[in-house]
């Protein structure tokens, strides 16, 4: 699933990070009425099988902006126990919550992945109130124990290639039936380094909110590069207010949006609404001539947006596919052939997914 940094001397890293100021950065605008969380639930550190320790998990997402993220350590799994023999499977949740700074924007939930061969795999459970209680033989009971203590409850990478060979994600009997019990609410579709659109596909089929995490076990920094201007994969969460039972509710209920390398994922209301949100357009002029429309758009998102124009007009200096970067704008001459008060602008999110290898659609309107 990833290389694994192996060294312990990263652990002294932590007041330095704490000491540098990072820009801040402002990712995407939120729509109307939301709350547009920036998310990373599934982290490990040192008290399983990560290589960090818990309080630098804190300043790393200090550092990125980060809104929510949970220290997601394996139950099963303590490869570090000779080293770090803690029986209680909630301390780093509670090293990494005392870290906090009070009154700072970011939350930690307490969270832990359960960890079985498949099926059914590894589980992630969040905002769960006591860990060692989820340590039980069945995994089944273990959701059981997640749900009865409040939890969100989410399938960790479902094509990952040492339990799914082929990478392709699928279904099993187990899944299905805890789907239907209503134990599983979630499922990875981008995990760390990898993407999966058949895993898209079953949240689609099974109503399952669509999750991305990084999965990180070294240093986020040098493993997405985050200095050279790149993030880590994330889940932005659209909720009512910036409160953990807003949030929690919100994952439940599927509004979400995953952010991969330069690419989005979600349902297709969810990306229409971050777009509309993003993307503005200026009034129709014509200034270069009576039958060409100057349509002038922004973007006020961190994410240069690829987008292909469906309509029936031509261009006067670009072809039908082009980009507004990010925090930037673009000028196009439409060739109207009249002059409008009017335009629709119909165009796909070439870099973004609301199903497999479908974009998202959406139109833009021009008007005097």
């Amino acid at each position: 699933m990833k290389t694994l940094i192996t060294s312990f001397a990263i652990i002294g890293l932590s007041a330095q990070l704490a000491s540098q100021e990072v820009a801040r950065q402002s990712f995407f605008k939120a729509p109307t009425g939301s709350e547009l969380i920036a998310a990373d639930l599934h982290i490990h550190t040192v008290f399983s099988d990560g290589n960090v320790w818990p309080t630098i998990r804190v300043d790393e997402a200090r550092r990125e902006d980060l809104d929510l993220i949970s220290l997601t350590e394996h139950l099963e799994y303590q490869p570090h126990k000779r080293d770090i023999p803690n029986p209680d499977r909630n301390r780093a949740f509670e090293l990494a919550l005392r870290h906090r700074k009070e009154g700072e924007q970011l939350m930690v939930v307490n969270g832990s992945e359960i960890t079985r061969s498949m099926a059914p795999g590894h589980i992630n459970a969040v905002f769960i109130e006591d860990a060692n209680k989820l340590m039980v033989d069945d995994a089944r009971e273990a959701l059981v124990e997640a749900n009865r203590q409040g939890a969100y409850v989410f399938w960790n990478h479902p094509q990952w290639e040492a339990q799914r060979k082929d990478g392709i994600a699928r279904l099993e009997p187990w899944h299905d039936e805890v789907i239907k019990a209503g134990l599983l609410h979630g499922i990875e579709v981008v995990n760390d380094l990898t993407l999966s659109e058949e895993a898209l596909q079953i949240a689609l089929d099974r109503n399952l909110t669509i999750m991305g995490n990084s999965d990180v076990h070294g240093i986020a920094d040098w493993q997405y590069e985050i200095p050279e201007g790149n993030h880590r994969p994330m889940t932005f969460v659209l909720a009512s207010e910036r409160s953990p039972e807003a949030i929690k509710a919100a994952l439940k209920a599927g509004r979400t949006v995953v952010w991969f390398n330069d690419l989005l994922v979600g349902r297709a209301e969810h990306l229409a609404s971050v777009f509309e949100a993003n993307l503005r357009v200026e009034p129709l002029k014509y200034e270069v001539s009576p039958l060409i429309a100057r349509v002038v758009i922004h973007n006020d998102g961190a994410q240069d947006l690829t987008l292909r124009y469906t309509g029936p007009y031509t261009f006067h200096a670009h072809t039908n596919m082009f980009v507004v970067p990010a925090h930037g704008s673009i000028e196009l001459d439409v060739k109207t052939l009249e002059s409008l008060e009017k335009l629709d602008f119909p165009v796909l999110v070439e870099n973004s997914r609301v199903a497999p290898k479908t974009p998202a659609s959406l139109s833009l309107k021009v008007t005097k």
